[in-house]
């Protein structure tokens, strides 16, 4: 199969670009190499003769014809998005433009192309989403693909708006699309403006661990390479029209979490004093959800996934892995805004 990938440059795509490489596809990665995308994620199958990359934004109509017609792919796994709750507080609009509207112009290429090739029913738009779409779990309970939508951040609505379009255009259009909505991500590559990267980085620089409120909001932990494994299952098995809710079994209050990453690093590389005496709580985000929890019995039952990767492997892996890739996370600390407390209006 030949997969078209929006955002293939990122955290979540680069993982999705390589296990597709590895497992015989063919890719085309397409991504708009914004702030958060990193070329050397995907530098370990940048040489494969099955790989191809487009420099282009999805917001771009032209562009993403021409592409189309180019590589002629079996399907399209769109990932490119504006992803930071804190970024998306400063500067909604940039969300907005990205994940909504460039979700349309990308809709509507793929519907076009998808009709000039005679409506092939093997043919897949596949919408990578998440689970901030439907709002925060009290202390019980679980998100599943019949949960109401009630986002609460710009970043959540924007891409709850984006879910909605593609629904749309299976109901109005035919087009043969399916979509997941997974629970927060982690491991190697994950760029450092969120949580884990941050509280590991600043770790190792001996400074302030900062932990936001009182540390108490719970989120289901989901290794980025079984989050790739998923991904493939719903692209190749899953229905048409389907949505299938992807999460990690692990769930851990921040605190707990962050507590559990300094404990880890203390046995890894160990310093002068324990890495947990460096924690810190700081104001509240706005709108900060209080508790995410996903039910995965649909695509474990129906596509046969379910995560491999227990939180305490997950996070003792990602820990050797930014321990051993020093020169790809401080390349990254130059950027924009990495580094510097976002969101607080």
């Amino acid at each position: 199969m030949k997969i078209l990938v929006t955002g293939g440059v990122g955290f979540i795509g680069s993982a999705v670009v390589r296990l597709a490489i590895a497992r015989g596809h063919e890719v085309v990665n397409l991504d708009a190499l914004t702030y958060a995308a990193c070329l050397g994620n995907v530098a370990q199958v940048a040489g494969h003769p099955a790989y191809a990359f487009e420099h282009a934004d999805i917001r771009d109509a032209a562009a993403m014809t021409r592409i189309l017609t180019r590589h002629q792919p079996d399907a399209i796994m769109h990932l490119a998005a504006e992803t930071h709750v804190d970024r998306s507080i400063d500067s909604p609009g940039a969300f907005v433009d990205t994940n909504v509207t460039g979700t349309m112009v990308l809709l509507e290429a793929a519907r076009a192309y998808w009709q000039q090739r005679g409506r092939p029913e093997g043919f897949r738009f596949h919408h990578v989403s998440t689970d901030e779409v439907f709002g925060s779990l009290g202390p019980t309970g679980f998100f599943n693909e019949a949960t109401p939508y009630a986002p609460n951040s710009p970043y959540s609505a924007s891409k709850a708006a984006s879910d909605h379009l593609v629904r749309a255009w299976h109901a109005t259009y035919g087009l043969p699309v399916v979509l997941s909505n997974c629970s927060n991500n982690y491991g190697p590559f994950h760029f450092p403006e969120k949580l884990i990267p941050v509280v590991i980085l600043k770790a190792l620089a001996g400074e302030e661990i900062p932990i936001y409120g009182a540390g108490e909001n719970v989120r289901d932990w989901l290794y980025v390479e079984d989050h790739a494994e998923a991904l493939l299952a719903v692209l190749t098995r899953g229905a048409p029209g389907r949505t299938y809710a992807i999460g990690g079994n692990a769930e851990a209050r921040n605190i707990d979490l962050v507590r559990m990453i300094c404990s880890t690093l203390d046995g890894l590389r160990p310093a002068a004093a324990p890495y947990g005496d460096q924690i810190r709580f700081v104001t509240d985000r706005p709108g900060h959800d209080l508790r995410y929890a996903i039910d995965a019995t649909r695509i474990r039952e129906e596509l046969g996934w379910q995560p491999s990767v227990t939180l305490t492997e997950g996070i003792g892996r990602t820990l050797r892995w930014y321990l051993e890739n020093e020169d790809w996370w401080r390349a990254l600390q130059v950027r924009d805004g990495v580094g510097v407390r976002l969101g607080v209006a």
